[in-house]
């Protein structure tokens, strides 16, 4: 059963949230809460008291045990952006925007998804050896056959 939890209007930007948000894609929630415990960045302490909120939601509403969690979904958004200016010289200004981001986090109690590797194309390999020994061999120069005799006429 999936298990959501949604904070809107997080004082920073959609791009340093999803810093914090990206490494827990996937893992189980109490790897995540480790990952997110010695990470350095603002980000991270809202992420996760994010964790913590679906972590509870999921406790209580739909009495799942914690260590049965993974995380499924993570969705950063862009929120509003508070519009200001910074008065420069000449009677200029520069916009100032304080950005806002939306956090969603979705903890799923099913298994895992198995993570499948892509498989290494390797014609291009055997490709690329084939033309390396190509133009490392030096070029076969056929040669004339003699068809005249002594007195340079042809036979």
């Amino acid at each position: 059963m999936k298990t959501q939890a949604r904070i809107k209007y997080l004082k920073i930007s959609a791009r340093k949230l999803r810093l914090s948000a990206d490494p827990i894609r996937g893992i189980r929630v109490q790897e995540a809460e480790q990952r997110l415990a010695a990470m350095p960045h603002k980000g991270a302490v809202m992420v996760a008291e994010a964790l913590k909120s679906v972590v509870a939601n999921a406790e209580n509403n739909n009495n799942i045990r914690k260590s049965a969690l993974h995380i499924s979904q993570v969705k950063v958004d862009e929120g509003p952006k508070l519009k200001r200016f910074r008065p420069r010289s000449r009677g200029m200004a520069n916009p100032i925007l304080h950005r806002m981001a939306h956090l969603t986090l979705i903890v799923s109690d099913e298994d895992l998804p198995k993570v499948v590797k892509p498989k290494r194309y390797s014609a291009s390999k055997s490709a690329v050896n084939s033309t390396k020994s190509k133009t490392t061999e030096p070029a076969k120069v056929a040669k004339p056959t003699d068809t005249t005799d002594s007195k340079g006429e042809t036979k």
